[in-house]
């Protein structure tokens, strides 16, 4: 009986760890074409980003939520992984992970922290100076100062690489996580490997989308 129940709580863990790392690659996507448009118009980046840094249901519900999303996601990621070790305490002498799983599966913890400490560099790069210029300075709103701010970030060829690297790993920890979430759900059907190739074409595409912006500010500035 108490197998059973430790069973289900695992099971409603990678559960939960997989509808929030779903749910974060919707806001992912979404932060990726505000960006994308920096690159064509720096006019529609403007009014996109003003209208999402004013608008009260972004600031003050979805944003709140994302905030909440994250800080789960990577808490039941650490919860997983300490079960896991725990569940097995003595290893295998003979064991090789490389022959068994892919280097993206076995090290998702270490790229998820490396994600998480360049999440803390984005919000305060980011949105530490817009709380401080709205409720803090309470400046006046200006329309025209998220472009500037962007190429001001991207200036810094160390910032820039770090950016990059950090997109380097978010893409393996897609590559294995996005088709992880579908198997946690038990979703097997016959659009299944459709889902699976759009996993790994999301996996590409959106961070080595980030790393060309980052790339193309950097060198235009």
């Amino acid at each position: 009986m108490a197998k059973s129940a430790l069973l289900k709580s695992s099971i409603a863990k990678k559960v939960a760890m997989a509808l929030s790392g779903l749910f974060l690659m919707l806001f992912l996507a979404q932060h990726f074409f505000i960006n994308m448009t920096s690159v064509f118009s720096y006019n529609t980046f403007n009014s996109i980003s003003h209208f999402m840094g004013n608008n009260p249901l972004v600031q003050f519900v979805i944003q709140p939520i994302l905030i909440i999303g994250v800080v789960f996601h990577f808490i039941m990621g650490f919860v997983l992984e300490f079960k896991n070790r725990n569940a097995r305490p003595i290893g295998y002498a003979k064991f090789n992970g490389a022959a068994n799983s892919s280097w993206a599966s076995r090290n998702m913890i270490i790229s998820g922290l490396v994600i998480l400490a360049f999440l803390g560099l984005h919000f305060y790069d980011f949105w530490v100076p817009e709380m401080i210029y709205k409720y803090v300075e309470v400046n006046p709103l200006d329309d025209t100062r998220y472009y500037p701010e962007l190429l001001h970030k991207f200036e810094n060829p160390v910032r820039t690489g770090l950016y990059c690297v950090s997109f380097l790993l978010l893409s393996l920890h897609l590559w294995h996580g996005f088709n992880s979430s579908f198997q946690s759900v038990g979703l097997n059907n016959k659009f299944t490997k459709a889902l699976h190739k759009l996993g790994y074409a999301f996996a590409i595409i959106v961070p080595f989308g980030f790393i060309f912006i980052a790339l193309f500010h950097h060198f235009n500035n």
